[in-house]
């Protein structure tokens, strides 16, 4: 039910965001998604990829510091509110989504979000039918 997202922490200067894009172009591992949230000397840039735990490996292997976590992916109608909805059924069920971003695959909008109670999260995605998707949904072909 959760899919795996890199998170990679990179100096805010010329050229890091550069490094860490050639060295997933040259491996061949292609991005789904990506947000980057930034402070004055760093920035995380969180990532979706066809093929995380190799993206993993070579990125640690070029020295780049980065984690490799567990993040949830609803399927959504594109449609105004759909988010809103799915927000809403997680919040009042008392759980607290620390980040989220969104894009659309396929025409279907794509919600990934971390959530500060794993378990709870995995029971009402379930108990509301939510939609869920794998990560080898995401692999681009």
């Amino acid at each position: 039910m959760t899919i795996h997202q890199l998170s990679i922490f990179i100096e805010n200067r010329e050229g890091t965001l550069v490094k860490v894009l050639e060295i997933l172009k040259d491996a061949g591992i292609q991005i789904v998604a990506s947000t980057i949230a930034d402070t004055a000397d760093y920035g995380i840039y969180r990532m979706i990829c066809s093929e995380p735990q190799r993206a993993y490996e070579e990125l640690h292997k070029a020295g780049v510091s980065v984690a490799l976590s567990d993040v949830f992916a609803l399927q959504l109608d594109n449609e105004p509110g759909c988010c809103c909805d799915a927000v809403r059924i997680i919040s009042n069920s008392g759980i607290a989504i620390t980040y989220m971003y969104t894009f659309l695959l396929e025409g279907k909008g794509i919600m990934i979000f971390r959530a500060d109670d794993t378990e709870a999260t995995r029971e009402v995605i379930l108990r509301n039918s939510m939609p869920y998707i794998s990560e080898e949904a995401l692999k681009m072909d």
